[in-house]
């Protein structure tokens, strides 16, 4: 009798290097001024949050990123993570990120 593989569901995503993972924001489908946009002209979303970062962002001093904040980043080189169904979660390189939202200037 062959034994039944063991399924393993995992909870946690820990990006290597100089990554993180982020929840990418959804599409817009409608203009500012409540126009509908059909979903072939949805405006490409670039927006997140980050998740989780890895040890090695936490550690640098220089690179200013932090769990849940909110940024701008280029879509090139981001690699998807089917780790939940409707989550949007993607793994990208720290250079990819082009920007940081803060409701203050640091001082």
């Amino acid at each position: 009798m062959a034994k039944k593989a063991a399924s393993t569901t995992f909870e946690y995503v820990e990006p290597i290097g100089d990554r993180v993972l982020v929840r990418k924001d959804e599409p817009k489908r409608e203009t500012r001024g409540g126009i509908a946009l059909p979903d072939a002209a949805e405006i490409p979303t670039i927006t997140g949050r980050i998740v989780t970062i890895s040890a090695v962002v936490e550690n640098d001093e220089e690179l200013p990123l932090r769990q849940y904040d909110k940024i701008l980043f280029h879509p090139k080189n981001m690699i998807p993570v089917d780790l939940e169904h409707d989550n949007q979660l993607f793994v990208i390189p720290v250079e990819d990120v082009v920007a940081v939202f803060r409701k203050n200037k640091p001082e």
